[in-house]
């Protein structure tokens, strides 16, 4: 099980301290690579972009009407919190159904 994020996202640090033996990929430290990125959002969709961010309310309109996968790219705070993976299945957040979903992945 894998858990991307940032270390700073205290969504994160919940869904961490519940998921000990998870390993935990901070998206800044270690950006996706370009096929993570296309992956993930063939997966969960442009959801993935979280536009009610501090940053992506930094962001000019012509960064905004760049493709999502350019955006993530670029500014991997832009990417919801946290993405679990497990047993090759992407949850988005950490909501009661994720958590109920990873807990017996």
């Amino acid at each position: 099980m894998v858990i991307y994020g940032l270390t700073t996202c205290d969504t994160c640090r919940a869904a961490r301290a519940a998921l000990p033996a998870a390993r935990f990929r901070d998206v800044r430290a270690e950006p996706l690579a370009a096929g993570e990125i296309s992956a993930l959002l063939a997966a969960l969709g442009e959801g993935l972009v979280n536009r009610r961010s501090t940053t992506w309310r930094g962001l000019s309109q012509e960064e905004r009407a760049a493709p999502a996968a350019e955006l993530l790219a670029r500014h991997p705070a832009l990417m919801k919190r946290p993405v679990i993976e497990a047993e090759g299945v992407f949850h988005l957040g950490w909501t009661d159904a994720v958590r109920e979903a990873v807990r017996h992945a």
